[in-house]
């Protein structure tokens, strides 16, 4: 069976190689049909600690790490890279 992958958002990184992340998803309600957000927190494994608040990443399932941990962080979605713009064009 393969691992689960899910995107969600770094919530918190206080923690020692740990990172909480907010994965939303979106569900039609039983009764009147509205599509609703709902989201849920999963503690994820980041051992160099290179995963911030704020960013997008994306997350495995694993076994379980601690009692919370059963998440590791892949990588890094979108992440955007500065490219310095020339000024003087001669």
């Amino acid at each position: 069976m393969p691992k689960r992958v899910l995107t969600g958002t770094v919530v918190s990184d206080k923690t020692d190689k740990t990172v909480v992340v907010s994965v939303e998803r979106r569900v039609k309600h039983e009764l009147y049909g509205k599509i609703i957000k709902r989201s849920k927190k999963y503690h994820a494994h980041d051992e160099t600690n290179q995963f911030h608040t704020g960013e997008t990443v994306r997350i495995e399932e694993c076994k379980p790490i601690s009692k919370l941990k059963t998440w590791t962080v892949i990588d890094r979605i979108g992440a955007e890279i500065a490219t310095p713009v020339p000024t003087d064009v001669a």
